[in-house]
């Protein structure tokens, strides 16, 4: 997939961030599959990516961001090992979701029932300008009812949540990872979803 995004996708990407700023959903490819994203500032926009999914709100949910800068607003590191936070790193930008300490002003929206945050920083690359364009993280959740199989085109996002469509579909390929991310704890390390 080309890293290089022409004016018309440029463009796109910019209306997508500004349907996030006013509170919109938005749909978007990932590595593996279409998220479903928004302000995570905005409870209202979370309930209804939740209700969407109709997903339970004690589970938490993933931030995807362009940088880690993006992130660092919602994640305390300091109580983790230098040698652990230098893996982390090492493993972005790519499809590698950690969870990390959340910050105490992280909502409860998207921590849900834990004390950590599932962060990633995206590699895909219009996910990544959507980031930029947005001017921070954004929440990711693949598109998709809770316990259904995920969207990995716009057309399957279309038909899996028919009636419940995003605001703004924002088209593209999916990078083709044949999975969602992998999650890791980066406390201790363990692979939670591999």
């Amino acid at each position: 997939m080309s890293t290089v995004l022409g004016p018309a996708q440029r463009h796109r990407v910019r209306l997508a961030a500004a349907w996030l700023r006013a509170g919109a959903v938005v749909g978007y490819p990932t590595e593996a599959v279409y998220g479903l994203g928004c302000d995570p500032r905005d409870a209202v926009a979370v309930s209804r990516i939740l209700e969407i999914k109709q997903r339970d709100p004690a589970k938490g949910l993933i931030l995807i961001a362009a940088d880690y800068a993006q992130l660092a607003p919602y994640v305390e590191v300091e109580s983790l090992d230098t040698a652990r936070m230098a893996e982390v790193r090492a493993s972005w930008p790519g499809p590698n979701t950690w969870l990390l300490p959340a910050r105490p002003s992280t909502p409860d929206w998207l921590t849900g029932r834990f004390s950590t945050l599932a962060v990633r920083v995206t590699a895909h690359p219009l996910a990544a300008a959507l980031c930029r364009a947005y001017g921070g993280a954004i929440v990711s959740t693949s598109a998709n009812r809770a316990d259904r199989p995920p969207a990995t085109t716009a057309r399957a996002l279309r038909l899996a949540l028919a009636g419940d469509a995003p605001d703004y579909l924002l088209y593209g390929a999916c990078c083709g990872a044949d999975r969602p991310s992998t999650i890791r704890d980066a406390a201790s390390g363990r692979i939670l979803r591999g």
